[in-house]
């Protein structure tokens, strides 16, 4: 078997990421070896391979799906934002340059169809089937010429393309046909058919509406996923954290102590790898929100700095909403604050910066004795420490340097007090160091929480691709969903008009 399937969408936020996922647990429980694989992704949510290279979060948690080591050639091409017209452009796992929207369109985008075609022809030899991601919608007539992560790469290796529409927004069936209306008849030729995505209710007052899609565009539809709460996997960017979402919208286990922990993440502007708190809110009795007034600072018992993509930037957010001026008292009352990544950069001393911002020097919030100084050379690696006695391990994805002037150790970085901070994305998911780490907030914060002695970060994950993989088998017609991975999109589709504008 040498299959493939691209998985696209009407819309962003159809469900592709989700649906891929399932679809790679389906198959590998079936035993093939499968792989992820997704052309161009722009997200601030990233993750470092073993080989230390930096891909979208999304395919690392695809790769976990297929039970395979995540590698550069998942994705290829990685735009990090680093404002509103410009990205940093990642290829095969390393920066090389910031590039504007209209640079990148005008015909970078397309040089960079060659690299993407050979990893996913590289993956291709190497595992049974590839299942690819799109990204927002195929049918974006502005951008198809230079279009490199859905017709482009479809066409490029004649994969047949399967699209998810998400019923519970509403216009399921308008956004279908217009999805393959607007393609030219080349590109038509492979979009297979639809899968409905988050339907509530009775299939059965839906199925006229099916019929009459098959009738209107000569295409099937291979399944309607019901809609669950909770699921999903590490989102591209946004404030929605995946395990939060399966804590806050299911049945939650109480706290094991007499008290809840409450946590909360300041959302600054360009917040990356917010995942980083998923762990947290896998505990009961844990509570994470994130916030952006400084009286929502007062009531908790850890506030959290999170990585952003523009430190002195998010350090000007601070200052202007007043969160600097909360941050500081908590620190003067020995309260616990975490910064991690750029927000541990900006909890230091002072930072020199010609590389991110170019703003030269800045002040720091002055909270721990550190100096950052941006390098050009980013730092991508996956350390293994230890920390209040508990093995720990990370990634870590920065350009600052930070030169450590005292405090105690803490992991790379340092702590006063009860403010900690660290460059390490992830710690928080190793299970002892994380209730060692609660345990130590909570005496700080007065509170009678305690953490859950069982609780496994890596089994909910598990747990929670398994589910994906159950909503695939379960609601989707997997032996047409086998056919077309193997055999590609069946010959003689017709055409819908008007097609693609000239």
């Amino acid at each position: 078997m040498n299959g493939g399937l691209l998985v696209a969408g009407t819309t962003s936020d159809a469900g592709k990421s989700v649906v891929t996922a399932g679809i790679c647990r389906w198959l590998v429980r079936q035993g093939v070896k499968v792989a992820p694989f997704k052309a161009q992704n722009m997200s601030l949510n990233s993750f470092v391979t073993r080989e230390g290279a930096e891909i979208g979060r999304a395919q690392a948690m695809q790769a976990q799906a297929c039970r395979v080591e995540p590698t550069a050639l998942m994705n290829p091409v990685l735009l990090k934002p680093g404002g509103e017209r410009s990205s940093q452009v990642v290829l095969l796992g390393r920066p090389v340059g910031e590039m504007t929207a209209r640079g990148y369109h005008g015909g970078r985008q397309e040089r960079l169809l060659g690299t993407v075609l050979d990893s996913l022809a590289e993956l291709r030899g190497t595992y049974d089937a590839v299942i690819c991601e799109g990204a927002g919608s195929p049918a974006e007539i502005n951008l198809r010429r230079t279009d490199i992560v859905n017709m482009g790469i479809a066409r490029g290796a004649g994969l047949p393309v399967l699209i998810v529409g998400d019923i519970d927004r509403g216009g399921v069936f308008a956004s279908f046909f217009g999805t393959v209306a607007l393609l030219s008849p080349e590109d038509q030729a492979l979009v297979a058919g639809f899968l409905v995505n988050k339907f509530r209710g009775d299939v059965s007052l839906l199925e006229p509406g099916l019929d009459m899609l098959h009738g209107l565009t000569g295409r099937r539809t291979y399944g309607v996923l019901p809609f669950r709460h909770g699921l999903g996997i590490d989102e591209e960017d946004g404030l929605r954290v995946s395990l939060r979402g399966t804590v806050r919208e299911s049945v939650v286990a109480p706290p094991v102590g007499e008290d809840v922990l409450r946590v909360a993440v300041c959302a600054v502007p360009l917040m990356s790898n917010f995942t980083d708190v998923d762990a947290l809110a896998a505990e009961p009795g844990v509570v994470v929100r994130f916030v952006d007034r400084p009286e929502e600072l007062a009531d908790a018992d850890l506030v959290i700095v999170p990585g952003t993509r523009g430190t002195v930037r998010a350090l000007e957010w601070l200052r202007e909403r007043g969160l600097a001026e909360g941050l500081a008292r908590r620190v003067a009352e020995g309260r616990p604050v975490l910064g991690v990544c750029g927000g541990f950069q900006l909890l230091g001393e002072h930072i020199e910066d010609d590389v991110e911002s170019r703003a030269g020097h800045v002040d720091g919030l002055g909270l721990l004795p550190v100096r950052v100084r941006f390098a050009r050379e980013k730092t991508l690696t996956r350390p293994v420490g230890e920390a209040l006695g508990e093995r720990v391990e990370g990634y870590e994805i920065h350009h600052g340097v930070a030169e450590v002037l005292g405090g105690a150790p803490f992991l790379d970085g340092c702590r006063v007090g009860q403010t900690w901070g660290t460059h390490w994305h992830g710690s928080l998911e190793s299970d002892g160091f994380r209730r060692t780490f609660l345990r130590e907030v909570a005496a700080a914060a007065g509170r009678r929480f305690v953490p859950a002695p069982d609780t496994s970060f890596a089994a909910l994950r598990e747990e929670q691709l398994d589910r994906l993989g159950d909503l695939i088998e379960q609601h989707a017609d997997t032996d047409a969903l086998w056919r077309l991975i193997e055999s590609g999109a069946p010959p003689g589709l017709p055409f819908v008009p008007p097609g693609a504008p000239a």
